[in-house]
Parts: structure tokens; C-alpha cells; sequence
């Protein structure tokens, strides 16, 4: 099988290469190409994928290219991980935000909007030439905001682009084994869009046993969430909360904390970033060492706000690991009829009453050779079910105003996000926004 990556010059690449030379079966993916605007991104992360591939002979051909079609013509799954501005454009997501003093964060808030504008229009056209010259495919998106794109996606392609998330699979496997439980036991009751859902029960030998951990002290505090929302307010909520959720729930502290660093996560990561492909600019040896340290350095400090000065990652969280394990399922259960059990950003179909049949929402699914299917869950309700309603309400506005080019339809988007707090400041996000990244300006420019 084929596989095209679209983002192929990103530091996360080698993680879905690593899953594929992991798999022996005999229909597995045996050419890769890469796709990149970035060509020496992508010389950079080709090297580290020879140094993963060295001494095994089956391992998938990579190849790379600057060309859209040419990746994508006679692929059977697309994986799509771009981002456009590159980290330049989140760093100037957070600050906006942040200057007007509001949360500056790339996927939830004033900051997702913005990332959200400029990236509707571009992966609206991959999904066309994807529709072009490869329209058996099925898209993996992980792309973010990611609920929002696979959404704006789906418009041309339907139910064959799935979202992506390792936060709700990485908060479900923690809660099973905090319980001693395997995952692959456990059926998960989780509900919400990306970025902001809630885990509300896990069963195991047809009970659930969330109240028990709930009732765990100590199990609850070694969680990244017990840690984050503290043990008083996930008890409060009777649920436990999806780590985004931290900045709906604690939009004060976690304003403070990130304006009391010396630097945003973006600025970290655009630091990072330049470091680590500068260094192996020129051929230097030891590429597949050099990412990994620099992948274990950046899990580490993963949503560092929120954590307290003495609080370190829990280690099999720093190692990572994750969505790329879900493409993979998901590539297993569609080629080789191979069922998985996920939870995915799909189309709604009336799984949460209230929302559009057409929204994408973030739920469990089954998924086999016709695709996902989200399982039945009880009705979404209370303050959760108000939440996401205004929410989705955003990214819809979001998706329209990227696409006409509507400023009104962007300041209305702004000004209904429950973390924006005044028409005034939505305007003003908008006119920061457009001066700061010319990808966002692109979009209200492009049709004058």
C-alpha cells in the first residue's frame, strides 16, 4: 500500500514511520512519500527515516517531494500533519491573545481561531486534489484544530477524512491502568469535540469502575489530570476532564502562568525546532539520536503551565507515543478488515443530540474495511452539552470565514468563543491577527 504524508518535513514524521516498520503483515504500507513546501525540512527528516530503516530490507521505500499531486496520486491513505504559518504563526497565536490579556494557546481559544482561518483554505484544497488524483483514498487528519479541519475536509471527501487525537487515548489508557486494567479491555465512555471532551465511564467485566478511581486518592493524584484539575474539582465534576479543558476550567491561572514565562510554548518549540534542523543541516551524522533526544526534551515539557514548579511528567507520558498508533489501526482495519476500537473525530449522526448531524465530534468507534462508526453514548447534558454547543457554534463560524473571506463572520467567531470576552477585544484579535501573520490576512484579501 501506498501512503502519502502530507507536513512530511515535521519533527513528528519519524513516530508514524516507526509504527510502519513495525508492522509485518503482508498487506501492509510499503512506500511512503513525503510532502513538504519545506525541501530542507524534508532532507532532514529523510535522513533520520534511513537511520530507523537501517539493516531491515523490507522496510517502507521512502520518497520525498515539493508537489502535491505527485505525493498523492495513487495513494490508498493520506495523512495530513501541516501547518501553516509554521511555528512563526502559533507563536504569533499565543501572543495576540496574550497582549490583550487572554489565553494564547494554538488550538483552544482566540489562538485556534486564528490557526484555524489560515488552514480551512489549504486543507480544503489538499482535500480537492486528494478528490483529483486520488480519490479512493481515505485522509488520516491530524492536522490541527483538528476537529475543525477534519469538518471543513469532510465538505469535499466526506466520511473518508477521519480526525486524530493521542489526548483522549493517551487520558483512557491512564485511567485503565491506574486501575490495573488493560486497555484493550475496558469500553470507554467519552464524549465531546477536540480538545474538549470528558472521559465519563470505563467499564470492565460490565461494570464501571471510573467511581472507583474517582474514589482513589492515590491512583487519582499520579494522573496527569488529578494533577492538572486537582482531585476536589474532578470529584465536583464526577467525570474526568480532557487536559485541554484546563484552560476553560482555570482560564486565570493558566493566562498568568504562560504570561509569566520568559516564553510561550511556541517561542519554545520555534526555538527548539530551529536548533534541532539547524544542527543537521550539512549531513551530520546520528540524525535518528539527535530526534530522539529532542523528542523526549519537548515531551517533557508539555503543557509546563499547568504544572506546578516540582511537578515532572509522569515518564510513560514523556515517552510519548500515541496517535501514530491509531493511523495504524485505523490503516489495519479499513485495508485488512482488521476491527479497532478508537476514539476519532467523526461526523455526528445524531450521536450528540444537540449538535449538527454534520458536525465532526470526538467520540468512540468502532472502525473496520467500511470506515468508523461512532458507538451509541447517553445524551451529552448539563454545563458539558452548553460548552461544546458554543463551541462547535465557533468552529462553524470559523470554517465559513475562512472560506468567503468574510471579516464580520471572523469578528462574530471571536466574540461567541466562551474564553473571548468583549466584541471590542474580538475585533481587535482579528486586526492582531492580520497584522501579525500574513496567512490570516491572505484569507480576507484573497477575494478583493
Amino acid at each position: 500500500m501506498r501512503l502519502a504524508m502530507l507536513g512530511g518535513g515535521g519533527f513528528r514524521t519519524p513516530l508514524v514511520y516507526g509504527a510502519l516498520l513495525g508492522d509485518r503483515h503482508e498487506r501492509r504500507v510499503d512506500e511512503v512519500w513525503l510532502h513538504d513546501i519545506d525541501p530542507g525540512r524534508l532532507t532532514t527528516i529523510r535522513r533520520v527515516l534511513d537511520e530507523m530503516a537501517a539493516g531491515q530490507p523490507d522496510a517502507p521505500r521512502v520518497r520525498a517531494t515539493t508537489d502535491l499531486d505527485t505525493a498523492l496520486e495513487g495513494s490508498d491513505f493520506v495523512f495530513s500533519a501541516v501547518r501553516v504559518g509554521g511555528l512563526e504563526g502559533r507563536t504569533a497565536d499565543e501572543r495576540v491573545a496574550l497582549d490583550l490579556g487572554l489565553l494564547g494557546q494554538e488550538t483552544t481559544g482566540p489562538g485556534g481561531i486564528s490557526f484555524g482561518l489560515r488552514t480551512v483554505p489549504v486543507a480544503r484544497h489538499v482535500a480537492e486534489r486528494v478528490a483529483a488524483v486520488a480519490p479512493d483514498a481515505w485522509v488520516i487528519n491530524f492536522t490541527n484544530p483538528a476537529g475543525m479541519i477534519t469538518e471543513a475536509m469532510q465538505g469535499v471527501l466526506g466520511d473518508r477524512v477521519v480526525g486524530i487525537c493521542d489526548s483522549p487515548i493517551g487520558l483512557a489508557r491512564r485511567a485503565a491502568a491506574r486501575l490495573g486494567l488493560d486497555p484493550a479491555v475496558t469500553t470507554v465512555d467519552y464524549v465531546g469535540l477536540n480538545h474538549l471532551g470528558w472521559l465519563r465511564g470505563l467499564h470492565h467485566d460490565g461494570r464501571d469502575v471510573l467511581p472507583d478511581l474517582l474514589r482513589d486518592d492515590a491512583a487519582l493524584a499520579s494522573m496527569e489530570e488529578g494533577q492538572l484539575f486537582g482531585l476536589d474539582w474532578v470529584r465536583t465534576l464526577g467525570t474526568i476532564p480532557n487536559e485541554y479543558l484546563y484552560y476553560y476550567y482555570f482560564t486565570r491561572d493558566a493566562v498568568r502562568s504562560i504570561r509569566a514565562a520568559e516564553q510561550t510554548r511556541g517561542e519554545y518549540l520555534l526555538e527548539q525546532q530551529r536548533g534541532f534542523y539547524a544542527a543537521l543541516d550539512g549531513g551530520r551524522p546520528g540524525a535518528l539520536a539527535e530526534w530522539d533526544r529532542v523528542r523526549m526534551e519537548r515531551n517533557a515539557t508539555y503543557m509546563k503551565e499547568a504544572r506546578g514548579e516540582d511537578e515532572e511528567r509522569d515518564e510513560a507520558d514523556v515517552q510519548g507515543g500515541g496517535y501514530e498508533g491509531v493511523a495504524l489501526a485505523i490503516m489495519a482495519a479499513i485495508s485488512r478488515g482488521e476491527p479497532a476500537e478508537l476514539i476519532l473525530d467523526v461526523r455526528n449522526r445524531g450521536t450528540v443530540p444537540g449538535l449538527p448531524e454534520d458536525a465532526v465530534v470526538e467520540v468512540p468507534c468502532v472502525v473496520d474495511a467500511a470506515g468508523p462508526r461512532p458507538h451509541p453514548l447517553p445524551p451529552l447534558t448539563g454545563h458539558p452539552l452548553g460548552l461544546v454547543e458554543q463551541v462547535k457554534a465557533v468552529e462553524r463560524l470559523t470554517i465559513r470565514a475562512a472560506l468567503t473571506g468574510d471579516e464580520a463572520m471572523a469578528v462574530e467567531a471571536f466574540a461567541l468563543h466562551p474564553l473571548v470576552d468583549s466584541v471590542t477585544v474580538a475585533r481587535r484579535l482579528l486586526a492582531g491577527y492580520r497584522a501579525r501573520i500574513p496567512a490570516v490576512d491572505a484569507v480576507f484579501d484573497r477575494l478583493r
